[in-house]
């Protein structure tokens, strides 16, 4: 069973940075597809960006590219997001996901998911 931890959300003003982190343990992290999805109040859970469990493929929501970027970091077991240009509608849980597929980025194909962490983009 992995188990995931989110963190690095808060409060940031529009044009701001925040990078998200995700700490992995209970499994073998460095063969899992990570991923972040995020959830904003009254809307469905979205894909954000995913990453393959080598980082050879990255896969973005055509609303983050150029804005976020994702990585991995497998001898710590912890996938990153990096986001800037931040903007209000970026506000949302953030939550880290891991599978067991060779690629993946439609939730269903993730097999564990964190708590989130929430990220508030204020204007």
């Amino acid at each position: 069973q992995v188990q995931l931890v989110e963190s690095g959300g808060g409060l940031v003003q529009a044009g701001g940075s925040l990078r998200l982190s995700c700490a992995a343990s209970g499994g073998t992290f460095s063969t899992y597809v990570m991923g972040w999805f995020r959830q904003a109040p009254g809307k469905e859970r979205e894909f954000v960006a995913a990453i393959t469990w080598s980082g050879g493929r990255t896969d973005y929501a055509e609303f983050v590219k150029g804005r976020f970027t994702i990585s991995r970091d497998n001898a710590k077991n912890t996938v990153y997001l990096q986001m800037h240009s931040l903007k209000p509608e970026d506000t949302a849980g953030y939550y880290c996901a891991a599978s067991r597929l060779a690629i993946a980025t439609m939730q269903r194909n993730f097999d564990y998911w964190g708590q989130g962490t929430q990220v508030t983009v204020s204007s």
